[in-house]
């Protein structure tokens, strides 16, 4: 029997955990059913492919001159070598290389100015601010040196859109313009590299981008829904960048926005305009994508997962609200896409259910009772969650593993309390990034530390 002064802490400790686990049981189960409605419309999507699979678009070597917009700021130490990897790589008749930079920024400047000394193709703008600004700012410095070319030189085809770090694959502007004949918008899918140094900070991005870029964005594709852009691997058709730009007051890329890419997307469809993702296979067997090193480092990660959480789910609910007249697909993403808001809260519970029933097991062992199990329709709620939960980590592992073999597929299961931990750090960041955005104040381009790979051994197939 327990002691009379611990019964009423027994009684408290337990009444703690049972709230708040059937407080974040019920918050998952809603979430479970949301992930496992995007994963059976896959499903029926990719059967519908099966039984009347399309025709491949192989990629072309001429689909009119494209200009590729690089955004750098402080990226000396890997401008260089993605600059020139690009050229060299490149399997396409007619492209430039539009490379913003800042007066303040001497070390970018000068390594990117060498590879413009060396190839006719690789433009240096510098922005008339100095850095760092949002990169929305240094593309809209990009565009105006643009226009004054277009000017001299006729107007381009389409504008694609890449991060310093970024190491392309060669077919991908035939693979680009093969498909704007009929589109006016294309990505490209985006695989990060393997860091040996992080296989778990950085790996964590492995199994998100395979699993959004695979499945998620197909589902967005299949249900009509506006696709967001990645921000790399992105192209626009120029016209409909020309009217966006007007509609805006002559500029396309928006200053005040934390995830102007994302936000683009949008606006493509909001005008009408046909976007397209293009997952095409090279000769090789190799898929044509964006791929480079994410952040390796918990903090960094942070920071990164806080801008995306700000832009999107936070100030993008503000910014994009909901589609008028959108079909129930589009709205349904786009409540995908600011769930973080629900998500992170419940989350944060689950963890303080979990430490809650280790106290109240403590209690108990210490009071020689027993520790009381959950009955009814709790037990059927968590063994739903637990079957939801399975079927959540083996999608995952199964995209995981269709990018990047085996391995990676069994470390992604490891790596989602890893992404768990850097959403719950990255909210609490996100919200003091937030609120000075209501009083009117203007983001900063809050950019991490990037690095190139010295060759390609860490390059998924």
């Amino acid at each position: 029997m327990p002691l009379p002064g611990i019964e009423a802490v027994i009684l408290g400790v337990d009444a703690v955990a049972r709230e708040a686990m059937l407080f974040a049981a019920i918050g998952f189960l809603i979430g479970g059913i949301d992930d496992l409605a995007v994963d059976l419309v896959f499903l029926w999507s990719r059967l519908r492919k099966s039984l009347k699979p399309a025709p491949r678009r192989a990629p072309v070597r001429d689909g009119g001159r494209l200009a590729i917009f690089v955004p750098a700021w402080d990226e000396s130490a890997v401008i260089g070598q993605m600059l020139r990897t690009a050229l060299a790589r490149y399997d396409y008749a007619d492209y430039r290389l539009y490379v913003g930079v800042y007066p303040n920024d001497p070390a970018t400047l000068a390594v990117a100015g060498a590879v413009a000394a060396e190839d006719a193709r690789v433009r240096i703008v510098i922005n008339e601010r100095p850095g760092g600004t949002t990169k929305a700012d240094c593309l809209n410095a990009v565009w105006r040196a643009l226009m004054r070319d277009e000017a001299v030189e006729g107007p381009v085809r389409a504008i694609v859109l890449h991060d310093a770090e970024d190491v392309v694959h060669p077919d991908e502007l035939g693979v680009i313009a093969a498909w704007l004949a009929d589109h006016q918008a294309v990505q490209i899918p985006v695989l990060p590299l393997p860091d040996p140094r992080s296989p778990l900070i950085a790996g964590h991005y492995l199994d998100e981008f395979a699993e959004a870029h695979a499945k998620n964005l197909a589902v967005r594709e299949a249900l009509g829904a506006a696709l967001p852009f990645a921000g790399v691997g992105c192209a626009i058709d120029r016209a409909l960048l020309g009217q966006i730009a007007e509609a805006r007051g002559g500029l396309p890329f928006d200053e005040s926005s934390l995830t102007e890419d994302y936000e683009l997307g949008l606006t493509v469809a909001a005008m009408g305009g046909r976007t397209k993702l293009a997952r095409h296979r090279d000769a090789d067997g190799r898929l044509v994508a964006v791929r480079g090193y994410f952040p390796s480092a918990l903090p960094a990660a942070v920071r990164q997962k806080a801008r995306w959480m700000t832009g999107i789910a936070l100030a993008g609910w503000d910014r994009t609200g909901w589609a008028h007249k959108g079909s129930i697909g589009e709205h349904w993403m786009r409540m995908r896409d600011r769930r973080a808001t629900l998500a992170i809260p419940v989350l944060a519970i689950a963890y303080l259910a979990l430490i809650a029933w280790g106290a109240s097991l403590a209690v108990h062992l210490a009071a020689g009772s027993l520790l009381p199990e959950p009955e009814g329709a709790v037990r059927w709620l968590l063994a739903a969650n637990g079957a939801l939960l399975g079927w959540r980590v083996a999608m995952r592992a199964l995209f995981t593993g269709r990018a990047y073999g085996a391995v990676e597929a069994l470390l992604s299961i490891p790596r989602l309390f890893v992404a768990n931990l850097v959403a719950l750090l990255a909210a609490r960041r996100a919200i003091a990034i937030y609120l000075p955005t209501l009083r009117g104040q203007r983001p900063v381009w809050e950019k991490t530390a990037h690095h190139f790979p010295d060759s390609e051994e860490s390059e998924p197939a």
